[in-house]
């Protein structure tokens, strides 16, 4: 695994920031004929994927980003900026950077939610550069119950005195991974924290929760995307997961691309893609 990081001009999107940073992890062989995106949740960064991007590795290039605001890369003046258009826009820069055509893309919750935007995108030409998406615990449909769950815990600049307490924050909100190992969560934790002096806070710029705030007051309706949709899809769902319903899941299957859709028993959002079965189901998707 190999930390990177590269600047892109981000002049034309709605904020017009200029140039920023995203860091990014990179697995695997730069040379092989497969390249393997892998995109976050909302409040996590690349680290998440380090052990499905172990497993993957061996046959494919795997790239993890750090969406801006979160990990390694920059966090930008104006907060309004945090969107998924501009999300979007700042992974295809990165790709065009890296002289990537097409790639696999796994999404977390917003990162699926980025990746569908791409997929679903009415220029084909952009669209098609998904040759495979894999959605983990999110559809088109995500109601405002669980955006303003969400809500209720993001963007608090928290401070903790120790690693101890910081993880177990983590374990309580995030309690919906599932039944992680001790090694596991303080993975998330060591990655999902920041050191401050004598003090822990979490890795990301509270200034994500603003637009998150203005825009969870209402159901986030994301089909015309989905629908316009062409790759195959995989959609990985927690079955006690309040982000992604049984009725939506199905209802993919039958829509856009017709996704397959693997539900995980003792899961709530989202599947933390470090259990061997649920790795062994993306890396088998991805094989095929």
């Amino acid at each position: 695994m190999q930390s990177r990081s590269t600047r892109i001009d981000d002049a034309l999107s709605s904020m017009g920031e200029g140039l920023i940073e995203l860091g990014w992890l990179e697995h695997g062989d730069p040379d092989a004929p497969q390249t393997i995106l892998c995109i976050h949740g909302l409040t996590r960064n690349a680290h998440d994927f380090d052990m499905l991007a172990e497993r993957l590795a061996r046959r494919a290039r795997v790239i993890a980003v750090d969406m801006v605001g979160r990990g390694r890369s920059s966090w930008l003046d104006d907060p309004r900026g945090y969107a998924v258009p501009n999300y979007a826009r700042h992974i295809l820069t990165l790709l065009d950077t890296l002289g990537i055509d097409e790639v696999d893309w796994i999404g977390t919750s917003m990162g699926g939610l980025i990746g569908m935007a791409v997929a679903g995108m009415e220029d084909r030409g952009v669209a098609r550069r998904v040759r495979r998406l894999v959605l983990n615990d999110v559809g088109p449909f995500v109601p405002k119950n669980a955006l303003s769950a969400i809500a209720d815990y993001l963007g608090f600049d928290l401070r903790f005195a120790t690693l101890e307490e910081l993880e177990a924050h983590l374990r309580a909100i995030h309690a919906g991974f599932g039944p992680l190992t001790d090694d596991q969560w303080r993975h998330l934790a060591l990655h999902g924290g920041r050191r401050d002096g004598t003090q822990w806070r979490l890795h990301y710029d509270p200034a994500i929760r603003i637009p998150f705030a203005e825009s969870a007051a209402e159901d986030v309706d994301s089909w015309p995307f989905y629908d316009r949709v062409t790759c195959p899809t995989l959609v990985l769902r927690g079955a006690r997961s309040p982000l992604l319903g049984a009725a939506t899941a199905e209802e993919m299957s039958r829509r856009g691309p017709k996704a397959k859709i693997l539900t995980f028993d003792g899961i709530g959002h989202a599947p933390a893609l470090m259990a061997a079965d649920q790795i062994e189901a993306v890396s088998r998707y991805l094989a095929g």
